[in-house]
Parts: structure tokens; C-alpha cells; sequence
């Protein structure tokens, strides 16, 4: 028999850790790695694993996710039950309101489960930065006769308060939740290690309509599946966790580490960034078996011009978008967007650059996010004095400097060397 299956992918979080890269975008909007966005990934794993019954649901400043699904994800198709279409919030509630918790934002559109009637329902979070064979977890589920599956991976304790954490049987049969505690069950053969949810669900239909029903007219509930409809469904339904270490990828060397990054803060979504500039990435963007898939640009290739003392346009250990040119300045240890320049003598450094900024001649940029479209102005210095940045820009506990962007091109106070 074969299996259909139903995805909701939930992109409707505000992402205010994010801020200010979250001002003007939804965070599943917000770019990564040169040429992509946050909900890149998600997509591309759920394709690439052979779903394509896709419900996008947005809500908060959904304009530029929109328009980003509009240029590279949308479709018909050929089949009927091929689509991945953005659903805003229905309001089917009884208080008319926007989702009020993932638990809601599925039961606002429950109408759409009920007229496809899949075996399966996927749910998966838009805010991660990972590469998964979802497939995979969709046979686990099915070899275990599970009625919910959790994908999960094993952490270190002390980032207890930031996950939710899942107690497991021997069998990984799940036994508790704890949302967010400090004091947490230790892996049965991992001491100093807890099984922390990813987030991304897969249900059983008939099991999922019940509990949504239930939950929806429950008062005391926040409407959330992981603090809400899961803990209740201990011992009440088969559920496992999916351990994602054991994920693989087509195409991937034998051995490949699994990477999943929660990129909630400037300085997660900066490290997650710097992962990218190695010799031999842990995410590897290269694999044609399994390519991170985007909105299609018309720009050009990346081009490095000058090649004299002092005036030589190159890249080392960077990620360099299409359509950028080093005319004469040095990108190292960097990612940068597209249709960005950086003149003669610039230097960036340890950077994150979205597209269309300008780098003026002579300028250095180290331990920085620059958003879209900021202008540095010639001599001027982002990140050696961050006394002085914390005065102009949003500065991080770790010292990076982030400098908000605009529709048009920002310029930046300069400072001269």
C-alpha cells in the first residue's frame, strides 16, 4: 500500500530573538548561507524525501516569505496532490484569532486534513537549520506501528532550559516530556546527555483529528503540541522517539555526522553561519543528491577583480553569493549574499554580509552581521570598537555587531582609520 502523506510546515513565529533581522522579515524568511533562507531547508528535506503535499502556515510580517515562495517553491503540478501553498491564519476558532500555539495553528486548518484524508501527517518546524531524509523517520514510524513519532537528538544537559526534553524507554518508546527544566533525565546509555525534541512530529491521521478536537475545547490548554497534546498522550498512545543521529543521507559519505542547528539567537544563527567556511562543512551545501533547493535569481556569477598589491579582489575560506564583486577587496572566513561589492582595499572578516550591501574602499568589517542592503562607507571600522558599536548598532553577548538593513541602501556611521 502505499502511504500518503500530508506536511504542515509551521512558519508563523515572530523569530524576536532574531531581532533586528526579524524587523522587517518572519524568521523562516531570514537568509542563510549566501543564497537561501531558513525555510530552505525544511522544504528541500521534505521534497528531496518525496512529500509534496506541502501547506506553508504563516502569520507574523509574512510578506517577504511570501513573496520568497512565490519566486522559488510555488506550484501546481502536474498531480493534484502536488502543491506547496502558504495558508495564513483561518480564524476558525472560536475567538477569531491568530494561532494561538502549533497545536492551533494545525487546528485552524484541520479542514484541510479531513479533505485529504492521508494515512499520515507530518508537522515540522520552519526555524532550524538541518538536512534530514524524512523518509527515513516515515518508515521508523511505520516499523514501530507508532501512532506519534518525535524526531529528537541527543544533547549536552546543561542545555537543558533551552529544549524540551523526552524521556525514552530502552525501545525509545516515550515515557515523559519536560519543557524546558533544568533537572532533566539523562539517555539510558548516555549519562550527561538528554534526547531534546526537534521539533518535527509525524502523526497518525485518525489519532491526530481526535487530539485536536480535544485540545481545541480544552480551557486550560496553551494549544501547543509540546506542551499541550503530547505530554497528555503518555501512555494514552504508541509514541517514539526518532533518533536523528541515525538519519542518512543520499549521497553523503559513509559515517556523516548529522547537523541540526537551532539558530533562535543572533549569535546561534551566526555560528551556524561560520559552520559553512570549512574545508570539510558538518552541513554539506554540495551534495547533488540532495540539493538545498531556493527561489531561482537571475544574477550573475561572482566575479574578483584587480589583481595588484594592495588592490586584489579574493575570498578565502568564504562563501561568496552570485552576483557579488571583490573589486580589488578581501572577503575572509565570511559569508556573503548576493549583488554585493567590496572595493579596493575593504576587508571583511568573520562576517555574515545579506544581499546588496556595499562595501566602501578601505573599510574593515570583522565579527558582523550586515542585513540587506547596508552601505559601509569608505574607512570605516564595524567590530574593533564595540563600545563605540554598541552606541550605533545591536551588539551580542559574544561581540557580534549587527546593523539593521532597509528596502534602501543604509549608510553607516564611519570612523576613519
Amino acid at each position: 500500500m502505499q502511504i500518503r502523506v500530508l506536511a504542515f510546515v509551521l512558519a508563523g513565529g515572530k523569530g524576536t530573538r532574531l531581532y533586528p533581522l526579524t524587523k522587517e522579515r518572519a524568521k523562516p524568511a531570514v537568509p542563510f548561507g549566501g543564497q537561501y533562507r531558513i525555510i530552505d531547508f525544511v522544504l528541500s528535506n521534505l521534497v528531496n524525501s518525496g512529500v509534496y503535499s506541502i501547506y506553508v502556515l504563516i502569520q507574523f510580517k509574512s510578506q517577504s516569505l511570501l513573496q520568497h515562495l512565490r519566486d522559488g517553491w510555488e506550484s501546481t503540478g502536474i498531480l493534484k496532490n502536488h502543491f506547496i501553498i502558504p495558508v495564513p491564519a483561518q480564524m476558525r476558532n472560536s475567538e477569531e484569532s491568530w494561532y494561538r500555539g502549533t497545536a492551533d495553528a494545525i487546528y485552524q486548518n484541520i479542514n484541510l486534513i479531513e479533505q485529504a484524508d492521508p494515512h499520515l501527517v507530518c508537522i515540522f518546524g520552519a526555524d532550524h537549520i538541518y538536512r534530514m531524509n524524512i523518509r527515513e523517520m516515515i518508515e521508523y514510524h511505520e516499523q514501530k506501528r507508532a501512532q506519534v513519532t518525535v524526531a529528537a537528538i541527543p544533547m549536552e544537559k546543561r542545555y537543558s532550559k533551552e529544549f524540551g526534553a523526552i524521556e525514552v524507554g530502552p525501545d525509545y518508546s516515550i515515557t515523559a516530556f519536560h519543557e524546558k527544566k533544568a533537572d532533566v533525565p539523562s539517555l539510558p546509555d548516555e549519562p550527561g546527555y538528554f534526547l531534546a525534541s526537534m521539533g518535527n512530529y509525524i502523526f497518525s491521521t485518525g489519532l491526530l483529528l481526535r487530539e485536536l478536537y480535544a485540545d481545541a475545547a480544552r480551557e486550560d490548554s496553551t494549544h501547543d503540541f509540546g506542551r499541550d497534546i503530547l505530554p497528555r498522550l503518555v501512555s494514552r498512545g504508541d509514541m517514539y522517539a526518532y533518533d536523528f543521529r541515525r538519519n542518512r543521507i543520499p549521497g553523503d559519505p559513509e559515517g556523516a555526522p548529522a547537523y541540526w542547528r537551532d539558530v533562535g539567537t543572533l549569535d546561534a544563527y551566526y555560528e551556524a553561519s561560520m559552520d559553512l567556511r570549512a574545508v570539510t562543512p558538518q552541513l554539506n551545501l554540495y551534495n547533488r543528491n540532495w540539493p538545498l533547493r531556493s527561489a531561482a535569481y537571475d544574477d550573475p556569477p561572482a566575479k574578483f577583480t584587480f589583481d595588484e598589491e594592495g588592490r586584489r579582489g579574493h575570498a578565502i575560506d568564504s562563501i561568496v553569493g552570485p552576483g557579488t564583486i571583490l573589486s580589488g577587496g578581501l572577503v575572509k572566513n565570511s559569508v556573503v549574499g548576493r549583488g554585493v561589492r567590496v572595493h579596493t582595499g575593504a576587508v571583511v572578516e568573520e562576517s555574515v554580509v545579506f544581499d546588496g550591501c556595499d562595501i566602501g574602499r578601505y573599510a574593515k568589517v570583522r565579527r558582523a552581521i550586515l542585513d540587506k542592503n547596508v552601505r559601509v562607507p569608505e574607512h570605516a571600522m564595524i567590530g574593533y570598537d564595540l563600545t563605540r558599536d554598541r552606541e550605533l548598532y545591536h551588539v551580542t553577548e559574544s561581540g557580534i555587531v549587527v546593523i539593521e538593513g532597509r528596502r534602501s541602501r543604509v549608510e553607516v556611521a564611519s570612523m576613519q582609520i
